[in-house]
């Protein structure tokens, strides 16, 4: 699964680990990423969306209907 947010777009950071001595290694910072199910009632199907949890919160704030508007604005395929 890609660590990337359909809705806002959040993408994994990059960064170092860095030891007790300091030295300093490559590593990963991954958004929180879920799989979520969705019923979208004007296409009367389910849809199933890679979100973060800034993006679920932003969904229960604005409804699916406008989410899955702004996903396809940005060019995403629902």
């Amino acid at each position: 699964m890609s660590a990337h947010c359909q809705l806002t777009g959040r993408q994994p950071g990059f960064g170092h680990r860095i030891s007790h001595s300091h030295r300093r290694g490559k590593r990963r910072f991954d958004p929180n990423v879920q799989r979520k199910r969705y019923w979208l009632p004007s296409e009367g199907r389910h849809v199933r969306l890679t979100l973060s949890a800034k993006g679920i919160r932003t969904v229960d704030a604005i409804g699916i209907e406008a989410a899955v508007a702004r996903i396809r604005a940005r060019g995403g395929k629902v």
